[in-house]
């Protein structure tokens, strides 16, 4: 049986309802605060979030000591936390790869399949370029969280 491949297309409203589709957000917290709130938040579109996983930032970011419910550290459907401390490091971390990304070209990557009730392959471009505005703009985000003595949350 042939394998159907589809271009997640953010524009398609059909697209952003499939299950593949995913976003995510950050979010400037306070983890000593007696309740929870949210001072700040950027959102991460589809394209960033599936940048973010393909190029291996999560990955490295799982150096840092986040903290989450799953005690899965920053993963894909669950929040994780970084405490204030550990924004340096992170900037360090999305510094390496703004400069990885100056060398990368578009490409292709697949997101995921099924195999019932057909065989579809669901496939994203992912933009270096767009990859790398949307880091700078995080780089931009982690700092003022930091200067203003804020924890990060990540919602992915």
């Amino acid at each position: 049986m042939p394998v159907r491949h589809i271009l997640v297309d953010d524009t398609n409203s059909l697209h952003r309802e499939l299950p593949i589709y995913r976003t995510g957000q950050t979010g400037a917290v306070r983890l000593a605060d007696s309740s929870y709130k949210v001072y700040r938040s950027m959102e991460i579109s589809a394209h960033d979030l599936a940048a973010m996983f393909h190029y291996g930032l999560i990955e490295a970011l799982n150096t840092l000591p986040f903290i989450s419910e799953a005690n899965n550290g920053l993963d894909s459907w669950d929040e994780a936390f970084l405490p204030s401390s550990h924004i340096p490091a992170l900037v360090r971390i999305l510094d390496d790869f703004i400069a990885l990304l100056k060398t990368k070209a578009p490409e292709k990557v697949m997101l995921g399949w099924q195999d019932d009730p057909e065989r579809i392959a669901y496939w994203r471009s992912i933009d270096p370029e767009q990859a790398t505005t949307f880091l700078l703009k995080l780089k931009q985000f982690a700092l003022e969280a930091s200067s203003g003595n804020f924890d990060l949350e990540f919602i992915l």
